[in-house]
């Protein structure tokens, strides 16, 4: 397995607790997934921002190289794209802040 993308690794064995993201851009929220899932090298995972009420997903992109963050909101009726992982840790169990938004 040593072929999967490290970011998603570090998502899917964190999961189901409390996962923050920090994108490419310096932005960072604490997700909790729902759902991971390997499929052969390919990531997916679904799940919820902890302050917000959109749902999100997770997908490792063509060349699995990085994982690509895309959000759909309650008002939404498509998805759209929020960025690339750049990094993925466990968040801690009482913390509830956005960083960086």
């Amino acid at each position: 397995m040593a072929d999967l993308n490290p970011v998603a690794k570090r998502i899917h064995n964190v999961s189901p607790k409390p996962v923050r993201l920090t994108l490419a851009d310096g932005t960072s929220a604490i997700y909790r997934m729902h759902s991971t899932q390997f499929f052969q090298r390919e990531f997916q995972a679904e799940g919820e921002r902890t302050d917000d009420g959109a749902d999100y997903r997770l997908v490792t992109s063509e060349d699995n190289e990085s994982v690509l963050l895309g959000r759909k909101g309650a008002e939404d009726s498509e998805w759209s794209m929020v960025g690339e992982v750049a990094e993925a840790t466990r968040a801690d169990t009482d913390e509830t802040d956005v960083a960086g938004d």
